[in-house]
């Protein structure tokens, strides 16, 4: 209501035409304000760019940082749409395998297997499917490998602000050669709005501004005016990761329970990433047949790895908290 009592006094005087493309400066300055304030990381607005939400960040992130049939190391399971944004404009993703063990995180080790030295390296902490964070020990590192094998590494920090017990790192503090995508969707609750951001180095910002404006235009003045306006709702947002925070403590405790131990660490986001390969081989029949009998909508592991995912599913735990008891109840009595 906040946010909506803002924008509605907003467009009473400012402008509803086009906005720079690359976001007002306004917004860009409040975002390098986040970055000091969060992580204390001095960044210039001219290298944050204000994006049709977090995809149209992405899409022009690789199409200006890499040239046509480069290779991209994406490890899986992987977020769907990186891999088929990917491919659409002719960038073969490199997939890593995740392991249980390292919290299907890249390693270095994984990348030095290889058989060809990618142009750039995806990473996402928090990461959706798995909800696993990347310490900074290991953050440090991966940047320090990829800028002497000259990979550029792109930073999917899009729950960022959704932990629990630990922090987020921004690769942000470690470089300034990375390239950052985040979203208003997630921990500032404006899925629809369709407001992000990228933060790109310095070199890179002329070519991602002139994107910007050739492909779309500038994002939406309505959506940037809610945008400042979040920020100043840290008490709420704060308050709905502690309700994220109780779900999770649902999940993690009724799973186990049921026998469904193998748990990828549910360090950030909203997401349960569950190895089920003692119940199936088939995460496909498994969930259709979950949300028949149970009316339990999970994700197929398939859905974010085609090699190993027949073994998991992820369980989101953002809804009402009743819900999410009702729903560990149900699958109880499913799986007896």
């Amino acid at each position: 209501a906040r946010v909506l009592k803002a924008v509605a006094e907003r467009i009473q005087t400012a402008p509803l035409g086009y906005t720079e493309a690359c976001g007002t400066w306004e917004l860009r300055s409040r975002i390098a304000q986040h970055y000091r304030d969060e992580y204390g990381v001095s960044v210039s607005p001219e290298r944050i760019f204000v994006t049709l939400g977090s995809s149209s960040a992405f899409l022009m992130t690789l199409l200006t940082a890499f040239d046509h049939d480069a290779e991209v190391a994406i490890t899986r399971p992987c977020y769907p749409a990186y891999p088929n944004i990917m491919q659409s404009v002719n960038i073969r993703p490199a997939f890593l395998r995740g392991e249980e063990q390292n919290k299907f995180h890249p390693t270095i080790a994984a990348l030095d297997a290889l058989p060809r030295r990618p142009k750039g390296l995806i990473i996402a902490s928090p990461s959706n499917p798995t909800g696993t964070l990347i310490n900074d020990a290991d953050l440090a590192a991966l940047v320090e490998y990829c800028a002497a094998q000259k990979i550029r590494i792109i930073s999917d920090e899009i729950y960022h602000g959704i932990t629990y017990g630990m922090r987020a790192h921004t690769i942000l503090a470690h470089t300034d050669q990375a390239i950052v995508v985040n979203s208003f969707s997630k921990y500032f609750l404006m899925p629809g709005w369709r407001v992000g951001w990228a933060v790109v180095p310095p070199q890179m910002a002329t070519a991602f501004g002139s994107l910007a404006s050739s492909m779309f235009i500038s994002p939406s003045a309505v959506g940037q005016y809610a945008a400042l306006e979040i920020f100043n709702c840290k008490d709420e947002l704060d308050a709905t990761v502690a309700g994220y925070a109780e779900n999770r403590r649902i999940l993690l405790d009724a799973l186990p329970a049921m026998g469904i131990t193998r748990l990828a660490p549910v360090e950030g986001a909203f997401f349960v990433y569950a190895n089920v390969s003692h119940l199936t081989g088939d995460s496909v029949a498994f969930c259709r047949s979950m949300l028949h009998d149970t009316g339990i909508v999970a994700i197929p592991g398939v859905d974010f790895d085609r090699e190993e995912g027949h073994h998991y599913v992820r369980f989101s735990f953002s809804g009402a908290r009743d819900d999410m008891a009702e729903a560990m109840a149900r699958l109880k009595a499913w799986l007896k």
